[in-house]
């Protein structure tokens, strides 16, 4: 790589741009333009500054013209420079950036060449592609997207490796019994499906990634989590602006300071618990070897109007609660059995405007509802309904209040379908989802709630009252190539529709008002986000946690977030 720098002291600046940071160092700046070999401008380049120390990066995009700027506001010193671009080989530096400097770095980047080097480049979407999808059956592409890709990608380079048609059958069996499936014909089919597809030659597609100048706007900061193992959920303090975040298979919940980077994290206690939790208790098939060594494992978490936070404790099946005033774990609620079965995997959680606690119970077909303060809990068995793909139950995933009238609405990802709860009478009224794979669902402060369809690569708008609704397909950069959208938030301030895709190494932003799109490029291959929350400045923050995190480029789990001005 050429470079072309230049130091010079700033001389003056406003003073918010000069303000010293919890970690000591004074914002400093770089800029540059990047260039490819022939000279033409390199339009939305990726450019992150990281400190090896702390782990923190730094990113900003290329404009039209090539060019940057990016003003750090947590690492000084010797950083770690990288350019990025689709079909060019990373360019890297170590650059000198102390406190109050501004200093150029001009970037000449090499451009790939060889099919191998531009096939690895590939966000795992475009490998996934390559299986012979047989549409109208269960080797279809959008059973396949549900099926297989609901905790981690298929075709990044942790998965695309070379094995045949029997290695392949063993990693099916495992993943399918974890949904509670043992159809040996539909196991070996897909066995056979996955050794072909993944032999380890190129692939052809080449996806276009067009120039968006909105998404250049944007700056990106990346929080190293250290001794995280599936940061899942990640929640904006409304109280002290902290970030929360679940650990569920680190068994802790994790404290992370955006003013200064730095994390901590508080396991959850195991107080006689069964190792194993509730399954282990029970005598019940467990959920892979990792969950076996686990006590409680915190998943999604919400803030009460205490302030405590209250975690769903999927292993344990409890209601997990932690005390920020005391930095310590307090007494769970535990949720008892409903009429049909027992209640297992409490999934995702809310407040309702009376301060109840409403969350999904993923593997037993229920909703619960919590009173944290007579501590009365509700499980409310939904109706039956005949699993559509691998899962042994439909797997009730997402749910939300609707802001109107209070009443609960939920998804259930392998029944195509969504459901209302009358909070006070518990009355349970069902209708057909208008996407397929409905997963996580919020509302909007004008009472419409948005939902992702997981298995096509869409969200959907719903007006409640008539189940009217409008379907949105995330923009696919190569025909045919389907995104996967997990889940969505909607920004209190803007209305505007956040949702975490998980193929593409990328989050999306839709503006209903205007119908567009804008499409933000991550930092790291093999990314997989979870649910986005909010700061007060407008940020979006997401945890990046693919499991098993070795498939994440860098094998450290982190917390990303993004300012879009």
């Amino acid at each position: 790589m050429e470079t072309a720098m230049t130091d010079r002291l700033l001389c003056s600046l406003p003073l918010a741009l000069l303000a010293i940071v919890a970690t000591g160092a004074a914002a400093g700046t770089l800029t540059g333009t990047v260039q490819s070999e022939s000279g033409e401008p390199v339009a939305g380049a990726l450019v992150t500054l990281t400190d090896p120390a702390s782990g923190i990066g730094e990113s900003v995009y290329t404009g039209a013209a090539g060019r940057y700027s990016l003003r750090t506001r947590y690492v000084s010193g010797t950083l770690k420079l990288r350019v990025r671009q689709p079909y060019f080989r990373d360019a890297q530096a170590d650059v000198e950036l102390g406190p109050r400097q501004r200093r150029r770095h001009d970037v000449h980047m090499v451009a790939m060449t060889s099919p191998a080097e531009i096939s690895d480049s590939l966000p795992a979407a475009y490998h996934f592609g390559r299986i012979a999808f047989r549409e109208g059956t269960p080797f279809a592409r959008d059973h396949f997207q549900r099926d297989c890709l609901t905790c981690h990608q298929v075709g990044n380079e942790l998965t695309r490796i070379v094995r045949d048609a029997a290695a392949w059958e063993n990693t099916i069996e495992r993943m399918h019994r974890y949904l509670g499936n043992f159809d040996g014909g539909l196991r070996s089919e897909r066995s056979r499906l996955l050794a072909a597809a993944f032999d380890g030659s190129p692939i052809n597609v080449r996806p276009a990634f067009p120039f968006d100048p909105l998404a250049a706007r944007a700056r990106i900061t990346q929080y190293r989590l250290d001794t995280a193992v599936l940061p899942h959920d990640a929640e904006i303090s409304a109280t002290d602006g902290l970030v929360y975040i679940a650990d569920q298979f680190g068994d802790q919940l994790i404290v992370t300071d955006r003013a200064t980077g730095k994390s901590r994290y508080f396991p959850a206690p195991a107080e006689g618990r069964y190792r194993g939790g509730k399954y282990a208790r029970l005598g019940l098939p467990s959920l892979g070897a990792a969950a076996e060594a686990l006590f409680r494992g915190p998943h999604s978490l919400a803030q009460g109007p205490d302030g405590r936070w209250y975690t769903t404790d999927t292993f344990a099946t409890e209601i997990g609660v932690f005390n920020p005033r005391s930095w310590r774990w307090e007494q769970s609620y535990e949720i008892p059995d409903g009429q049909r079965l027992p209640s297992l995997y409490p999934h995702t959680i809310r407040f309702d405007r009376q301060g109840r606690i409403w969350f999904t119970l993923a593997f037993s077909e229920q909703v619960g509802r919590l009173d944290p303060v007579s501590r009365k809990v509700d499980v409310i068995d939904l109706p039956p309904r005949q699993s559509l793909g691998v899962a042994g139950g439909t797997v009730p995933y997402g749910i939300d209040v609707d802001p109107q009238d209070g009443s609960i609405w939920y998804a259930r990802l392998w029944a195509d379908r969504i459901g209302r709860i009358d909070p006070e009478t518990l009355a349970v009224t069902e209708f057909d989802s208008p996407v397929k794979g409905p997963r996580r669902l919020r509302f909007d402060r004008h009472g419409t709630l948005w939902l992702t369809g997981y298995s096509d690569g869409v969200i959907a708008a719903v007006q409640t009252p008539g189940i009217e609704s409008r379907v949105y397909p995330l923009p696919e950069f190569a025909p045919g190539y389907r995104p996967a959208a997990y889940a969505l938030a909607v920004d209190p301030k803007t209305s505007q529709v956040w949702v975490n895709e998980t193929m593409t190494d990328r989050l999306y932003r839709f503006d209903p008002r205007r119908e567009r799109w804008t499409v933000y490029p991550l930092p790291l291959r093999g990314t997989y986000t979870r649910e986005i929350s909010f700061t007060a400045d407008g940020e979006a923050c997401t945890s990046n946690n693919p499991f098993q995190v070795t498939a994440l480029e860098g094998s450290v789990a982190e917390l990303i977030c993004i300012d879009p001005q």
